[in-house]
């Protein structure tokens, strides 16, 4: 996590672009729709920062860091998993995951 801080100026630019998906005063959560634009783009040989700035982003405030961080971590996970590894799945997940199998009773209440 990046030890610059958003204000709530630069929230507002940054909650404004569509490749947003949440934005607080600690980091910005892109949406699957950018992640995959910036491995598309990425691969034909524009530099991240190129990217970022042609998908509305002000470079001076999501910093040079940050992208350079992002854009190892979903180039990587591209790399071993596809498509799939860029995806959020955050919100696929409600919690811990069970220890113990359910009973077929367990499971008609869900």
């Amino acid at each position: 996590m990046s030890k610059d801080l958003f204000t709530d100026k630069e929230i507002k630019i940054l909650s404004n672009n569509k490749y947003v998906k949440s934005v607080s005063m600690n980091g910005i959560t892109f949406t699957d729709e950018f992640r995959l634009v910036f491995i598309t783009e990425h691969e034909k040989g524009k530099i991240p920062s190129r990217i970022f700035q042609e998908c509305g982003f002000d470079i001076s405030i999501v910093g040079l860091k940050r992208i350079k961080a992002a854009s190892h971590r979903w180039r990587t996970k591209y790399k071993n998993s596809g498509i799939d590894g860029i995806r959020d799945t955050r919100k696929g997940n409600s919690g811990r995951s069970r220890t113990k199998e359910l009973t077929l009773e367990e499971k008609s209440l869900k």
